[in-house]
């Protein structure tokens, strides 16, 4: 009877993580397949789940037309180099945190936790005004420098725990043999924080990537467009661009599949554990 029961469960988990996957996979089927017909075929009917004939009309036009290569390496240029700094400030930061105390300790804390609660678009109208200010307007160094402050408060929070989940005889021991503070952060803790680093710098760039109100606010010519702003440019007040929104969409989320299928392990032991090891 237990292994009837046994096996009748594992059935129904497979059963239920099977229609999951379907339900989870099937909108990403769909924008593929869409971006791969023909203008006129998208909305035939009745609805080809697998065109008759495959187009790479749309994907031709983003490059044609909406110079989509441009908003590929703009987005880019400021994920990766606003994931990459703000990873490394943040650290530093989570180093202090973890390791030192002092008076501003917990308001620190709470206010990085207090900034997460604060959806941005509410800051949308005194940050174009200070952006202005710094005539950074429509400049990607001005996007970059917001991504950064973004970015920081969370993922400080988030790299203090990788931190403190490492003894501080790892990092004493290592002072003993002769290596300053700053060396022993270098030589010894961060090859241990590696797998955390990787995820908070996935997240970042994740985040960056993918974000649209302060990259519409901000950036109004073509030149320095991001993706994002260029998948709300194919949304009008009477129409909506289905095979060139599909084929930027299927674009857009190829370098984020990328860099997770090559990140995993890393992401996997980072979201898991502090990752000491002996």
């Amino acid at each position: 009877m237990i292994g009837k029961e046994t096996t009748a469960g594992r059935a129904t988990k497979f059963t239920f993580l099977g229609l999951w996957l379907v339900f989870s996979l099937f909108p990403l089927y769909w924008i593929a397949v869409t971006s791969l017909k023909a203008p006129g075929d998208i909305f035939a009917f009745p609805i080809a789940y697998w065109p008759e004939r495959f187009s790479l009309e749309n994907y031709q036009g983003l490059f044609g037309k909406a110079d989509f290569g441009t908003y590929l390496v703009n987005s880019l240029v400021v994920a990766t180099v606003a994931g990459a700094v703000a990873t490394a400030i943040s650290t530093l930061s989570a180093y202090v945190l973890a390791r030192f105390e002092f008076r501003t300790k917990s308001a620190l804390l709470m206010a990085a936790l207090v900034t997460q609660m604060i959806p941005s678009f509410i800051a949308l109208g005194p940050l174009y005004l200070l952006m202005t200010d710094l005539r950074l307007v429509d400049n990607r160094l001005g996007l970059v420098l917001v991504y950064i402050a973004v970015c920081v408060p969370f993922c400080t929070v988030m790299l203090r725990g990788f931190f403190e989940n490492i003894p501080d005889a790892l990092e004493e021991a290592a002072m003993i043999d002769g290596l300053s503070r700053f060396g022993a952060l270098v030589r010894v803790l961060l090859p241990v924080m590696r797998p955390g680093i990787v995820a908070a710098f996935i997240f970042n760039f994740v985040n960056c990537w993918n974000e649209l109100f302060l990259s519409v606010t901000l950036m109004n010519s073509d030149s320095n467009k991001t993706v994002p702003t260029a998948l709300n440019g194919f949304i009008s007040s009477f129409n909506i661009d289905w095979g060139s929104m599909s084929a930027a969409a299927v674009l857009t989320i190829l370098p984020t599949m990328v860099l997770f299928a090559f990140a995993s392990r890393h992401i996997v032991q980072g979201l898991t554990s502090g990752a000491v090891k002996g």
